[in-house]
C-alpha cells in the first residue's frame, strides 16, 4: 500500500467528528508512549502497537458514550 493509504473500509458517519478521532489517536498513543510516524505511514510500526492504540480509543469512546447516556458528563473530555 502507498503512504497514507488505509485497507479500512469503515466510514465516518459524522465528518464533523474526523478530527476529534484523530486528536484522541494521538492523545491514546501519548499515553501509552507510542510514537505515531509523522509521516502517516504506519507499516514500520508494530501491529502490537497499533492495536493497543485502537484498543485503547475504543474503550474510551465507550466510556465517554456511557457516561453520557448516564446523564454524567465527563469533564476532562470535549467528545
Amino acid at each position: 500500500m502507498a503512504s497514507g493509504q488505509s485497507r479500512s473500509s469503515n466510514q465516518i458517519v459524522v465528518q464533523q467528528a474526523s478530527s476529534a478521532l484523530e486528536q484522541l489517536k494521538y492523545e491514546v498513543a501519548q499515553e501509552l508512549g507510542i510514537q505515531i510516524p509523522q509521516d502517516g505511514y504506519y507499516g514500520y510500526m508494530a501491529t502490537r502497537d497499533t492495536g493497543a492504540i485502537g484498543g485503547h480509543m475504543v474503550r474510551r469512546l465507550v466510556q465517554i458514550a456511557e457516561q453520557q447516556l448516564s446523564g454524567n458528563q465527563f469533564s476532562g473530555n470535549r467528545f
